[in-house]
């Protein structure tokens, strides 16, 4: 039985919402503080988490970072407020998706399954990688995995989240290691996808980058500059297909 974690002040609307996904097969667990949803985070451990942004003691985008911190449980955010702007903020915050009120019900809970089917997709990548890892410890030392089909990378055995430039370039990378590119090239390969790219922009996706990838982002070791011209990929990578 999977769980679900509800955290909203409204009495009525935390008890519709969790009525209905208990009747659905979930095990539900309910707070009205944000400080009782980060104690039954921890104590529950829910595959969901629902949560609203105006609650009594947190602010709701700032407990979403505070959850992010130390737990990858997926989170819905619902809410009443519908403005862009919250909802860019809350998916920036660590939000997986974002339910304005009022809502159908058969969506909350459409909405959750995939929530739930997308984490259970990145585990089961995740222990993919420690089985590799388990396998070959020396190859796996220096293995990034690309995952086209489902847009994950696995550094090292382990899952590392990727915005979506990120991703572009390292496939980039990874279809040509050894090749240098020059940030013109990169600019090019994401264009589209990121309509504001520039010269600086690229800059700030491979300081990022290397973050996620390197052991040591200060001496990188996958991601190279050749002084002049841009960047290259120098290590050998298996690609997923």
């Amino acid at each position: 039985m999977y769980k679900i974690l509800v955290i909203e002040d409204d009495v009525m609307m935390s008890d519709m919402l969790s009525m209905y996904m208990s009747e659905e097969g979930y095990e539900i667990k309910q707070a009205a503080t944000g400080t009782l949803g980060l104690k039954l985070l921890e104590q529950f451990e829910p595959d969901v988490v629902l949560l609203d942004l105006m609650l009594p003691d947190w602010d709701g985008t700032e407990l979403c970072l505070q959850i992010r911190q130390h737990s990858s449980v997926p989170i819905m955010i619902v809410s009443m407020k519908s403005e862009v702007s919250e909802r860019v903020q809350a998916l920036r915050a660590g939000a997986d998706d974002y339910l304005c009120k009022p809502f159908s019900m058969h969506e909350l809970s459409a909405r959750v399954e995939a929530l739930i089917r997308r984490a259970k997709l990145m585990q089961s990548a995740v222990a993919e990688g420690a089985l590799q890892s388990e396998n070959d410890n020396e190859k796996a030392e220096t293995t990034i995995r690309l995952d086209s089909e489902r847009r994950l990378l696995l550094v090292r055995g382990t899952l590392v989240e990727t915005t979506f430039s990120e991703f572009e370039l390292m496939k980039l990378f990874l279809t040509h290691p050894g090749k240098v590119f020059s940030r013109e090239d990169l600019i090019n390969a994401i264009r589209g996808f990121d309509s504001f790219v520039t010269d600086r922009a690229i800059d700030v996706h491979i300081v990022n980058l290397r973050r996620k990838l390197e052991k040591n982002p200060k001496e990188p070791h996958y991601i190279r500059t050749v002084w002049g011209v841009g960047y290259k990929y120098v290590t050998e990578v298996e690609s997923v297909h």
